[in-house]
């Protein structure tokens, strides 16, 4: 079940979301038995990635997203997707790493909770 969330939040991400991409946790599983290149990117809390994550994923919590991702993955050319527990703070994290110039920064709606409901496999 989904958190409820402020309106004032709500419009920040539905503004976030206007100008990023999305794609669905079905999408995002697809590209993986692909074998397409992308990095795929846990924003959530460290408490939340302790107790489970998207197979394949890495670990930039959305605190620290914007300082340590030209480290991370220095490639602004490199495709990027990220999630976090429902599609929200990752849409707000995608949307500042494109002002950060990164072109390929996609979010996954539905994020973990989608994830695991859809029964894909985690780490």
């Amino acid at each position: 079940m989904a958190p409820h969330h402020s309106p004032a939040f709500l419009a920040l991400v539905n503004e976030a979301k206007s100008r990023i991409q999305e794609l669905t946790v079905e999408q995002v599983r697809q590209k993986q038995l692909q074998g397409d290149p992308f990095y795929f990117v846990d924003v959530r809390e460290e408490s939340e990635w302790q107790a489970g994550h998207a197979v394949g994923a890495i670990h930039l919590g959305k605190g620290i997203i914007e300082r340590d991702i030209e480290t991370a993955i220095p490639d602004k050319e490199a495709e990027i997707i990220l999630y976090c527990g429902g599609g929200f703070r990752s849409a707000l994290a995608a949307d500042n790493l494109k002002k950060m110039g990164y072109q390929k920064v996609i979010s996954m709606d539905g994020g973990m909770r989608g994830w695991r409901e859809a029964g894909f496999p985690e780490e």
